[in-house]
């Protein structure tokens, strides 16, 4: 049996989809798995156990270099030797776990027999689809996309995330441990400021006064995470007055992985590397604003939410003219959800007010 699986981005949702693969693995033993994803998130799936092969659309990267006709030719090639691969199997399963017209294209193209996906006109994707399920949106995305589990006949189980963390990823990692001397003291605290919508995100001096308050008062080190060099982690430690260690640009997702593994606790916005955490069994404390941790906060016990009950949130604007939601989180409360995280072995799916 020959099955694909098509989800192409991003972070957090590809995460979200891991404990579907893991019960899709089990579902069907000896089946040929295919997963679709674009280049941003394959580091998360690439040498996956539980996948036979990986496919990586580099559709961002076409499209630019069609633009260009120094290297358009070169794009077509790949374009073409994608659609080669994507072809070479018969597809008896086909699941489109992304649900938008980039994938339905690809669910399209892979000329499957059987082509499941949620029963939404979202982008037109379901016109592509010959087997469909209805989406509940009031579940957390990783329930939600088991639905496709529980509709093919798997059994109900205790979702399950593995990211392929190899002895490489965890030898860069003790590296940078032994480098920084995260090895040594009390442990580590992750921080990780960064998000894709600007409505997401906190204020810079913020995150640097509580990671004042962390190491001063805590005695724990904080670790900035979860961006390139330079950028808000640089101007997050430009603004503090204790010491902090920047990983900015020094770490691959699965690097990213194995460091929150070791973290004591992850401060986050919504954002991708807050799911990273989650999967690996880290405490999270995640800042909320125009978004619904209901649907993508971080999954599992041991977690705090910090959020405002607004009338207007969530809204899932990526714009706003205030921010108010986020600006009313205060650094006291964030401090004191660190300290109630640190004190929780198992995490506690608690959204504070």
């Amino acid at each position: 049996m020959n099955i694909l699986i098509v989800k192409l981005s991003a972070i957090g949702d590809v995460v979200h989809t891991l404990p579907s693969l893991a019960a899709l693995r089990k579902l069907y033993p000896d089946a040929h798995i295919t997963w679709v994803i674009e280049e941003a998130a394959a580091d998360l799936v690439a040498g996956h156990p539980s996948l036979d092969r990986v496919l990586v659309s580099r559709r961002k990267s076409w499209a630019k270099s069609l633009r260009s006709p120094r290297r358009a030719l070169r794009a077509v090639d790949e374009i073409r030797s994608f659609l080669r691969a994507l072809r070479d199997r018969p597809y008896d399963l086909v699941i489109d776990f992304h649900g938008l017209f980039k994938s339905a294209v690809i669910v399209f193209l892979s000329r499957g027999k059987r082509k499941l996906g949620y029963d939404s006109l979202q982008e037109l994707s379901g016109l592509f689809l010959n087997e469909k399920i209805p989406e509940d949106m009031d579940k957390h995305a990783v329930d939600r996309y088991l639905d496709f589990l529980r509709h093919l006949g798997a059994p109900e189980e205790e979702p399950t995330f593995l990211i392929p963390v190899g002895e490489e990823n965890r030898r860069r990692v003790n590296g940078l441990i032994e480098e920084y001397g995260l090895d040594r003291g009390a442990g580590f605290v992750a921080v990780s400021p960064v998000a894709l919508w600007e409505t997401k995100l906190w204020e810079e001096h913020r995150f640097a006064d509580l990671c004042d308050r962390i190491v001063g008062e805590l005695g724990l080190k904080v670790v900035l995470t979860g961006d390139k060099a330079g950028g808000v982690l640089s101007r997050i430690e430009a603004r503090m007055t204790e010491s902090a260690v920047n990983l900015g640009g020094k770490t691959t997702l699965r690097d990213l992985a194995a460091l929150y593994k070791k973290a004591d606790v992850l401060v986050t916005t919504d954002s991708g590397p807050m799911h990273v955490a989650a999967a690996v069994g880290t405490a999270v404390v995640a800042l909320f604003g125009p978004t619904a941790p209901w649907r993508t906060g971080p999954y599992g016990p041991g977690h705090v939410v910090i959020r405002k009950a607004m009338a207007c949130s969530p809204c899932f604007l990526k714009r706003c003219e205030t921010g108010q939601c986020m600006r009313d989180i205060t650094v006291e409360e964030v401090f004191e959800a660190v300290k109630k995280a640190l004190r929780t072995d198992k995490p506690c799916e608690e959204e504070l007010a």
